[in-house]
């Protein structure tokens, strides 16, 4: 919005008309903003009592997903760990840190990037999910991005990219990181990168990993 007004203000619309524009458009932005709202809330709740799949009878909390429902960046992650399943938050362990630290060094808070998952819920002892929790879950995620709409989306780890993208099952994350889809199904661009707990095991890693981030930011035009 404070785009908006410094546009009326070169063209000298500051006047009555220009206002009463300008807070028509404020008004517009603030309707859908709430419908946003409105939908993600309807969705959570939804999650919340999910029995879809056996995970629900593991989960101690369901990790729907936070940040800016107005971003144009949105990452998608696999599925909880066991700090994320116990605070019922996305990325908030180890990976979750190097992440936040990651997107600091940019000059980026991570409340201005949506997070995510394939999966609501954590599979016992970090397994890999299972197509049959994939195929239950992804309707969920398939609909934040909907209402959500970023203009891009990092995948974060093979689950995520190959879930988002369609691919595969054994796509491997090394053949396609850093590489720039578009995605007809979310209108969205889609870059695959590595996961940050894969950071933590290999830091050789991380230069891929900001190289491709820093790719997103860009998209996105955050920086």
């Amino acid at each position: 919005m404070k785009k908006i007004a410094k546009f009326f203000e070169v063209l000298g619309l500051e006047n009555i008309r220009g206002k009463y524009i300008l807070e028509k458009l404020k008004k517009e932005v603030q309707n859908k903003l709430q419908e946003k709202e409105r939908l993600l809330e309807e969705l959570k709740k939804e999650c919340l009592n999910c029995k879809k799949c056996e995970l629900h009878k593991t989960r101690n909390n369901v990790v729907f997903g936070e940040g800016d429902i107005n971003t144009p960046l949105m990452f998608v992650g696999e599925a909880p760990g066991e700090q994320e399943d116990l605070e019922g938050r996305p990325f908030v362990g180890r990976a979750g840190k190097l992440l936040t630290t990651i997107l600091n060094q940019f000059g980026i808070d991570r409340n201005k990037i949506y997070i995510a998952n394939v999966l609501k819920c954590r599979p016992p002892n970090n397994r890999d999910p299972k197509p049959e929790e994939i195929k239950a879950c992804f309707p969920y995620l398939k609909k934040q991005i909907e209402i959500i709409k970023p203009k891009v989306i990092l995948c974060l780890g093979a689950f995520a990219a190959r879930t988002i993208l369609n691919l595969p099952e054994k796509t491997p994350i090394s053949k396609i990181r850093g590489k720039e889809f578009f995605s007809e199904e979310f209108k969205a661009y889609v870059i695959p990168t590595y996961h940050p707990a894969f950071l933590l095991r290999q830091k050789r890693g991380q230069e891929a990993f900001r190289e491709d981030l820093k790719k997103a930011l860009k998209l996105a035009g955050m920086i």
